[in-house]
């Protein structure tokens, strides 16, 4: 099946008939004539630090461990990953947690099965000669901001932060501009003025000196600043059709990956590096390091959703999202995230 084939179709699909999009293929799992369910995974971006575990229970075997035989796709868009999962391509996500919000409020219902982290693990950063000009979200009027498309998470995490410097989301231009070198070039042909992106390219822009951090949400202090709570962001969310259907796989995954976020918080910054596969350092591995040491701290180390994180998710996303803010009185959290999966997999560890 060619993943890509069908994001066009099924992103207008979800905008003029949401019932059309509720999920085909991917009600369904192949469980193998040997017994190892397969599953696909599409994720937002494989060598983007946010989205690590994704790839990291593959190189640490977690997912075999399970019995389970997973392939990894590479989406760098968040909203294009989401579109994999409702046109039925793949049977899980690991993207950002606001997606289920949001689909929520266009009558879709997708769970989060494990939080990766807390915090967006994004920054803003503004071009270093625009820096003087650029010095908070009240000053994003008329300006070209990046984002990696419309509809993802970096539109939306851009929609707040204009909000809450009263700038709407029509007094600014939102340029898609992917992420990595994309974003870079972006950058430094002036095509944007400032940008919302992730490490590594976090790392390389402040390492060559084109840009500065404007708002950083790696870590918790930095994301109440900016949002005025945590935001949990980085997770595997799924169809909650497939989670009721399919409870033993489910817990199958989410074992795999409670499992590397154990991993992960008892590991340094250079033993991730040496785990990863070389093409994600991007052929300098010492700022690969660096990067992974600035965003390692944003993950869970249990996988579970911060409750409060998830009021103050919608709380933004009711403030600064068109799609939700009609909505967000009748958005029921219970149905976007679940802990069933994570509480289970830590029980089954504790006997």
């Amino acid at each position: 099946m060619r993943l890509k084939r069908t994001l066009a179709v099924a992103a207008a699909a979800l905008v003029t008939v949401a019932g059309v999009t509720a999920c085909r293929d991917s009600r369904e799992i192949d469980l193998g004539t040997s017994g190892r369910p397969h599953l696909k995974i599409m994720v937002g971006g494989l060598s983007k630090v946010i989205y690590l575990p994704g790839q990291l229970a593959k190189q640490l075997g977690e997912y075999q461990k399970q019995g389970l035989d997973v392939e990894l796709f590479d989406q760098p868009s968040g909203a294009n990953a989401e579109t994999s999962l409702l046109a039925g391509e793949v049977q899980g996500v690991v993207g950002f947690y606001d997606h289920t919000i949001d689909l929520q409020a266009k009558d879709q219902c997708i769970t989060s099965v494990v939080q990766f982290a807390n915090v967006p693990g994004e920054a803003e950063m503004v071009a270093t000669s625009k820096a003087a000009h650029i010095k908070s979200g009240a000053d994003f009027r008329g300006k070209n901001l990046g984002v990696t498309s419309l509809g993802s998470s970096t539109d939306f995490l851009t929609k707040a932060l204009a909000s809450r410097g009263g700038v709407g989301s029509k007094d600014y231009t939102p340029v898609k501009v992917g992420a990595g070198q994309t974003f870079i070039s972006a950058l430094q042909q002036g095509s944007i003025d400032a940008g919302m992106t992730t490490d590594p390219t976090i790392a390389q822009l402040t390492n060559t000196g084109q840009a500065k951090v404007l708002y950083d949400m790696r870590t918790p202090e930095g994301t109440r600043a900016a949002l005025g709570g945590l935001y949990p962001a980085s997770s595997l969310y799924m169809s909650c059709e497939i989670v009721k259907r399919y409870p033993d796989v489910v817990q199958k995954l989410a074992n795999a990956y409670v499992d590397s976020l154990k991993w992960l918080s008892t590991h340094t910054a250079e033993q991730v590096a040496d785990l990863m596969p070389p093409s994600f350092a991007g052929g300098d591995k010492a700022l690969y390091v660096k990067s992974l040491k600035d965003s390692l701290p944003m993950f869970t180390k249990d996988g579970r959703m911060d409750p409060s994180g998830a009021q103050n998710v919608l709380k933004v996303l009711g403030a600064s999202s068109s799609n939700v803010k009609p909505k967000k009185d009748k958005i029921d959290l219970s149905q976007t995230y679940t802990t069933q999966f994570v509480d289970a997999a830590h029980a089954r560890t504790a006997r």
